[in-house]
């Protein structure tokens, strides 16, 4: 779909209160333990410096992630919760870079710093890391949940940190096409674009759960996901929308809605919104239809899910107080709360590190090209000089008022021509 063919856009959007819906089937807890855990992580983003100046380096500790990763990970120690906001900084740096920085509609470049990335996962733990920041700090945080996590847990988390970031390469294909998919299409690309997968191996490592591999394949289970992701993600759609819009990104599901059903705005967002509300409902009815996998898998599955939900309620409450979403709005009181369409921005986005570009080689040029581009300025001061003789000639012997083709210049035999 083409985002040219949006509806104008008003000055203004209601968005419900999203947190009241996500609250039917999710609690709402803070860790008491991020105080200590920010603390511990003072400098360890700076350190690897993956912004080019302290402004840029400040505009992303604004997005306050050790209040996020309180609110997502509730119950985990202090060593768990700093791994968990370490996973928030890598994770929204490195997802900055082909979301919204220099890199967005740069499929190739992208896959560059993927790759780069996924040589840290497929290489023995101790392994140095390649010379890429990014790769740099995701080796960091793979060295933590390795330290703790089961084997399955960490071989599970591998595969969705590889499957979130590759998506990031479909996704800045998307930009550079300027395409927007169709509303199941990009639903399903995004499940895995906010990497739910990876969300669901970050809750079983906050834990230390143990969760056999085979009921993550169980279909009941398949289902659970997919709801819960919908469940973190739509909201995130809902409040990040504004932001995108005025940066030129449609790859959203409200545009998607917009675009399919040739709806305003507001129509849009009362759809998504509705979704929203339904898949609370499925999540709560395929918990209860999932079967018993033996009273010790039970006990770790309650508590998972329990984890989970603490998660997603404390995800969707971030979104209201990031500065990524709400940059001067009052949000205190959510209900029915008044959006202002944000203008196209131009300001200066914060420049992130550029993913590694394969050198390109300058075109060589043939002999009689190079040749003619060094004669070229010899060629200009000969003409140029040629005309200045000339002008002075006219200047001071004159011209033949009759039009006669010949210059009145003394001790010259007027025969001859010029």
């Amino acid at each position: 779909m083409d985002p040219s063919s949006l509806r104008p856009l008003p000055s203004f959007f209601i968005l419900q209160d999203l947190t009241a819906i996500t609250a039917r089937a999710c609690e709402f807890k803070i860790n008491p333990n991020e105080a200590q855990a920010t603390e511990n992580l003072k400098g360890w983003f700076s350190s690897f410096g993956p912004y080019r100046n302290e402004r840029e380096r400040i505009l992303v500790l604004k997005q306050r992630f050790e209040y996020f990763g309180a609110r997502a990970f509730p119950i985990g120690d202090v060593s768990h919760l700093e791994t968990c906001i370490i996973f928030f900084l890598w994770a929204f740096s490195f997802d900055d870079v082909s979301d919204e920085g220099e890199l967005q509609c740069e499929p190739e470049r992208v896959k560059i710093g993927v790759d780069l990335c996924s040589q840290v996962l497929d290489q023995p733990l101790g392994t140095p890391p390649p010379k890429y920041k990014y790769a740099v700090m995701l080796h960091d945080l793979w060295h933590r949940y390795c330290a703790t996590a089961t084997p399955s847990a960490c071989e599970r988390f591998a595969l969705a940190l590889k499957i979130w970031m590759y998506s990031q390469i479909e996704q800045a294909a998307n930009r550079s096409q300027s395409t927007v998919p169709s509303v199941q299409d990009f639903i399903e690309l995004r499940r895995r674009t906010i990497g739910g997968m990876t969300v669901e191996a970050m809750v079983v490592y906050s834990i230390d759960a143990d969760i056999p591999n085979h009921v993550w394949y169980h279909p009941t289970m398949i289902e659970i996901s997919k709801a819960v992701i919908d469940i973190m993600t739509w909201p995130n759609d809902l409040c990040s929308f504004n932001k995108e819009q005025a940066d030129g990104d449609y790859q959203n599901l409200v545009a998607c809605v917009m675009l399919e059903h040739d709806l305003d705005l507001q129509s849009a967002v009362n759809v998504v919104t509705s979704m929203l509300a339904k898949r609370v409902d499925d999540y709560m009815e395929y918990k209860k239809l999932l079967p018993s996998f033996g009273e010790a898998t039970d006990r770790e599955l309650a508590r998972y899910f329990k984890a989970l939900e603490h998660y997603v309620q404390g995800t969707v409450h971030w979104y209201y107080h990031s500065t990524r979403y709400f940059r001067d709005i009052d949000i205190s009181n959510k209900r029915n709360l008044v959006v202002p369409v944000f203008r196209s921005t131009t300001e200066t986005k914060p420049k992130l590190l550029a993913i590694p570009q394969t050198p390109r080689a300058t075109p060589k040029l043939t002999p009689i090209v190079e040749s003619s581009l060094h004669s070229f300025p010899i060629l200009l001061i000969l003409l140029y000089t040629s005309l200045v003789s000339l002008l002075v000639v006219f200047i001071v012997n004159g011209y033949n008022p009759q039009g006669s083709r010949f210059l009145r210049m003394p001790n010259v035999d007027r025969s001859v021509h010029f």
